[in-house]
């Protein structure tokens, strides 16, 4: 990706956080400077995997296949004294998806935030890698759902999602409702380690600097 296309899709999401009334923690607005200026909070941060995250997933479509997000809050997976739990704002135009994925360790909540409607998929799969075809309960706000796999089930804003551990998921806007400001509510997150992708994929992208940063990504930070 273009550090230009990072810097679009950051300062689209920063939008629409205002237009929802969110604001983030200051370090949300840093540059690299500011966080060269305050070294102590820039350690946790990159040791909580906390701050803004573009990625296209290494495929080189973030039309496509492609997500914005922001960590708010974060633990360590693995380290009992740090905080359990972790929560993201994720942020998808019309068109981008994020592609089967699943967690061993994180169970979440998926929340629709504001904006259009949020289309999620789900599928289980077996241990010779088979799509299971029975249908497969999920927990919406409460109310248990039966879908079936690779159906989507569209979240109107202010619904949430239970997705459970090794359950395969993708999600996505849905078409002609316009772009989503989602949420996530989790279990201490590792994006280097917890992740397990349907098809080969790369977690982070490769980065083309065709113009200075507005924002670092968490995994920049140095």
């Amino acid at each position: 990706m273009k550090r230009s296309e990072i810097n679009k899709s950051i300062n689209e999401a920063k939008e629409m956080i205002e237009k929802y009334s969110w604001v983030l923690p200051k370090w949300g607005y840093w540059s690299l400077k500011d966080y060269d200026a305050n070294p102590s909070i820039k350690k946790y941060l990159k040791d909580h995997q906390m701050g803004w995250d573009v990625t296209d997933f290494g495929k080189g479509q973030f039309d496509k296949k492609g997500i914005t997000l922001f960590c708010i809050r974060n633990g360590i997976q693995g380290n009992s004294d740090d905080k359990p739990y972790a929560e993201k704002l994720l942020f998808m135009k019309e068109g981008q998806e994020i592609p089967f994925h699943s967690h061993k360790v994180k169970l979440e909540d998926i929340i629709n935030r504001g904006g259009g409607d949020l289309a999620l998929e789900f599928l289980e799969i077996d241990k010779k890698q088979n799509e299971n075809i029975s249908e497969i309960k999920v927990l919406v706000d409460g109310e248990i759902v039966k879908i079936k796999p690779r159906q989507p089930l569209i979240l109107k804003r202010g619904q949430s999602v239970t997705v459970e551990r090794n359950i395969y998921h993708k999600f996505y806007a849905v078409k002609g409702t316009g772009m989503v400001m989602a949420g996530e509510v989790s279990q201490v997150n590792d994006d280097n380690n917890d992740n397990y992708f349907l098809e080969p994929l790369g977690r982070f992208t490769d980065i083309e600097e065709n113009e200075e940063a507005i924002h670092p990504l968490w995994n920049e930070v140095k």
